[in-house]
């Protein structure tokens, strides 16, 4: 193959041997269809049910450039999933007493300072994981490799805006994990990359999951490819300070003994105890309701998105780095978890076709996607909605243009540097009033976009998790 050419998704599946060949073969195909329909360079499956490993397949390239195909044993970016693993540490330092889910985080970081004197005093470990905290969420630094890079961090949250006050609503918050990650290691003096290996990699028995590049790069390892068409990234991760947001590099199987460990109780396969089943459980609990409840799920739990397919319980978490995208959903009835990782093109598409099959196969539920414009002509006053939405790393200004709604969307701050492109214009069609969906190109999913107010009457945009006041 030569690197301008297309990836031969057919030739580079690779099953496992075992019990499990036959659905793995079978899958191995089906993954290499999809993935080539959805444009999706490599993507990395594997499905974990009733205790065992049943599906490990890869498909496509890792890196088409440099013409480096993807295995089971590929290691990709696993984004904001990373988010469950640094919550998971910290609700089992929680056990031990060294930290209070509902204490202000102040009393143990002592040289916190945020935007105003409530959120510094008030703010605690609950609102942060659970997204509620109102610290703006897209704010990326990039405060060196050092092992101080997140002390740096939390050091520059003195000068981040909240985007709504302090547990008025859900907006998702990229920023708070950084600053949970910074509050574990002044707890346990211990960096928080190492942390997770202590506490988590090496009791779960992981070899393939890591953070920091120079330890990734010992294995095979995936790049993104974000655009259209879908290309290598100059850039292949995030900086170091987004580490307990969203920097873990894992395999599926890898991804799957962690999820395996939630669903045993907080114990791993040899009984080694990570958490207690009543934090396990906490875990998957609905802490608040998510202002869109069609995108991700109803709920947000302690760390884990929550939602509900057919009656069945659903708990799982999405991630998304640069050109790389992460999902993984748990169905603790059926005894079920799949976890797919993918390195560009439409990936969202690739994820709704992949996981209805295998929830409707292994589950038999019918797995609940976004809604779709109305069919009948729905009323709408444009004159609820028009004007303009802003937050750190976001500019949303909604126009109207011969009765219809368009969504003129800039990205900006430290965000607009890795994104690859900060200008993007949407037709918002109707489905209820207070709720639109739009299509992003070359994506197959209509993606909401929810207009809401809260309990002060000030009124917000939610779209991609995030809370977004109007500002104009």
């Amino acid at each position: 193959m030569t690197k301008n050419s297309e990836p031969n998704m057919t030739d580079t599946a690779t099953p496992s041997a075992g019990p499990s060949a036959g659905p793995t073969a079978r899958w191995s195909a089906r993954l290499a269809e999809l993935a080539a329909r959805h444009r999706v360079p490599g993507a990395n499956l594997a499905v974990l049910h009733r205790g065992e490993v049943i599906i490990e397949t890869a498909v496509g390239m890792a890196n088409v450039e440099a013409e480096i195909t993807a295995t089971p044993d590929t290691l990709f970016q696993i984004g904001s999933i990373s988010k469950v693993w640094t919550t998971t540490v910290a609700m089992a330092l929680i056990e031990e007493g060294v930290l209070e889910l509902d204490a202000p985080i102040v009393s143990v970081l002592p040289e916190l300072r945020l935007v105003n004197e409530e959120l510094t005093q008030g703010v605690t470990l609950r609102h942060l994981v659970t997204h509620t905290s109102g610290i703006d969420g897209d704010f990326f630094a990039d405060t060196g490799r050092g092992d101080d890079c997140l002390e740096k961090f939390t050091a520059l949250l003195a000068d981040v805006a909240a985007n709504h006050p302090l547990g008025a609503t859900m907006s998702y918050c990229n920023a708070g994990f950084s600053l949970l990650g910074r509050v574990l290691e002044h707890v346990t003096g211990v960096q928080w990359d190492e942390l997770m290996k202590e506490r988590l990699y090496r009791p779960l028995g992981l070899t393939r999951t890591a953070t920091l590049p120079e330890e990734v790069l010992r294995f095979r390892a995936a790049t993104g490819h974000p655009g259209e068409p879908p290309a290598p990234t100059p850039q292949w991760g995030l900086m170091r300070s987004a580490g307990p947001a969203g920097l873990i590099c894992s395999t599926p199987r890898e991804v799957l003994t962690f999820a395996r460990m939630h669903m045993n109780g907080g114990v791993t396969d040899d009984g080694t105890k990570i958490l207690s089943a009543e934090s396990a459980t906490a875990m998957q609990t609905p802490q608040v309701e998510v202002p869109d409840p069609h995108m991700l799920g109803r709920a947000w739990g302690l760390g884990w998105l929550l939602d509900s397919w057919d009656g069945q319980r659903v708990y799982g978490h999405d991630g998304g780095t640069i050109g790389q995208s992460a999902f993984l959903r748990v169905l603790p009835d059926s005894d079920l978890a799949i976890c797919l990782l993918t390195n560009g093109g439409d990936t969202a598409g690739l994820y709704l076709a992949v996981f209805s099959e295998l929830v409707q196969e292994l589950a038999g539920a019918t797995m609940r996607t976004t809604p779709e414009p109305a069919k009948e002509p729905v009323a709408v006053d444009p004159a609820m909605y028009v004007g303009v939405y802003e937050r750190l790393s976001s500019r949303r200004e909604i126009v109207e243009r011969d009765g219809t709604l368009v969504m003129l969307d800039t990205v900006t701050g430290p965000l607009a540097e890795l994104a690859s492109s900060t200008e993007q214009e949407f037709t918002l069609h109707p489905v209820e009033p207070g709720l639109f969906v739009l299509r992003r190109p070359g994506f197959t999913p209509w993606l909401p976009v929810v207009f809401y107010t809260l309990a002060d009457g000030t009124a917000y945009l939610h779209h991609g998790a995030r809370a977004t006041p109007k500002v104009g």
